[in-house]
């Protein structure tokens, strides 16, 4: 399997490391009442230990669950650098703290924890003085699910156009399993590069809402911004809408461009297959925990 550029700029992908807990859970067959009880102690701090840890065991035990919190806060750390820097590691490590007590891993690869963070965040009333701190952390979450996502050979636009124009209003379009999308308020992708050292901090204008595209066509995970309408296109394709439908879904946006809109999201990859009947089933491996697209925030772009 080929192996793609990180999704934080130069840096290498968090680890695929087990938590404690989820280890626990995750051992063959179903887990004993005793197993169940441990799990459950070490996922939840203010819970008292299992009545099979005596006074002995206390401190071992407490070591464990300080050690299955810290797995999760470092995993968050790993993952969402550019929301860390932002805050500050005191802030964050409280931050991710809260959530590691709301949220257990569901997965035993640590790398698959944190979707609901980004949420969390917009919750969180410490973090409304950072109001793009929620859809920031969204943008990280998106490139690491398109990092994991399954390969596949991105359509071109000449795939569709050799579909004839008779086709186009019935045509299917399947999305790119690494696709993710996210609509916000804040300029989040020129954020998230700013505080990476990708880009200039001086040249952020805060006003300017963003639509941005995540992808990773090949080796290489990437984020794009959108033009008009071009993001109310993509939802609806993810939807399963055909061509048509989508066009005119989009075209209720100010300033939309069917052709600026069809130039880009073939160009970036967004698109995975063309068709003239139903869509194409997607490549294998596309129910990965990480697969999905959001919008945090509502945007009009």
């Amino acid at each position: 399997m080929r192996t793609p550029v990180p999704p934080a700029d130069g840096a290498e992908p968090p680890r695929a490391r087990p938590s404690v807990a989820s280890s626990a859970k995750a051992g063959a067959g179903a887990p004993t009442v005793a197993q169940s009880a441990l799990a459950t102690a070490l996922d939840d701090p203010s819970a008292p230990p299992p009545p099979t840890i005596g006074a002995r065991k206390r401190r071992r035990f407490d070591v464990h669950r300080n050690n299955a919190a810290h797995a999760r806060i470092e995993a968050l750390r790993a993952s969402f650098p550019a929301s860390e820097k932002l805050v500050g590691e005191a802030f964050f490590t409280a931050l991710a703290r809260a959530f590691a007590e709301t949220e257990q891993p569901t997965s035993p690869l640590m790398f698959e924890y944190g979707g609901g963070f980004p949420a969390f965040i917009a919750g969180f009333p410490p973090a409304a003085t950072v109001p793009y701190l929620a859809d920031v952390a969204q943008l990280e979450w998106l490139r690491l699910c398109a990092y994991h996502a399954a390969d596949a050979a991105p359509a071109s636009l000449a795939d569709l156009a050799a579909l004839g124009a008779e086709a186009l209003p019935t045509a299917e379009l399947t999305p790119h399993p690494a696709l993710g999308l996210l609509t916000s308020r804040h300029p989040v992708r020129a954020i998230r590069a700013a505080v990476m050292g990708a880009g200039d901090p001086g040249g952020v204008d805060m006003a300017k809402p963003e639509s941005i595209a995540v992808t990773r066509p090949a080796l290489r995970v990437d984020d794009h911004l959108l033009p008009p309408g071009a993001a109310a296109f993509l939802v609806a394709i993810e939807r399963g809408l055909g061509f048509g439908t989508a066009t005119g879904i989009a075209a209720k946006t100010p300033g939309f461009d069917l052709a600026a809109t069809l130039e880009t999201v073939f160009a970036i990859g967004a698109i995975a297959a063309v068709a003239s009947g139903p869509p194409a089933a997607p490549p294998e491996g596309t129910d990965h925990p990480c697969s999905s697209s959001a919008s945090t925030t509502p945007s009009s772009t």
